[in-house]
């Protein structure tokens, strides 16, 4: 039901956008969060955003270069990322959460469903 797609290889420094779009579920009415889950490492959180006042949260070493935002006319939710450096290299995934509140979207369990990952490569 969440399709994520919009990885590829780019160089240290650039640019690519994310895209999650959605078949059966209305996301303008879901909290939305985007996870890497990187070679070798566990999966980790990377930004959310409660459909409560579209409010956003990120980890630390995204903040300033990764945005999430959503286009509810398309049913779809981007992870905007900029200044990408190599150890954001990871698989992204998408996930959708009938939470209301932001601070249970940084935790993988509030989730009701998943996307099926989109590979991101940064070259250095």
């Amino acid at each position: 039901q969440l399709q994520a797609s919009g990885g590829g290889l780019v160089q240290a420094g650039g640019s690519l956008r994310l895209s999650c779009a959605a078949s059966g579920l209305t996301l303008s009415s879901a909290g939305m969060g985007w996870y890497r889950q990187a070679p070798g490492k566990e999966r980790e959180f990377v930004a959310a955003m409660s459909w409560v006042e579209d409010t956003t949260y990120y980890i630390d070493s995204v903040k300033g270069r990764f945005t999430i935002s959503r286009d509810n006319a398309k049913n779809t939710v981007y992870l905007q990322m900029n200044s990408l450096k190599p150890e954001d290299t990871a698989v992204y995934y998408c996930a959708a959460s009938s939470s209301p509140r932001l601070y249970e979207l940084r935790f993988a369990t509030w989730y009701d469903y998943w996307g099926q990952g989109t590979l991101v490569t940064v070259s250095s």
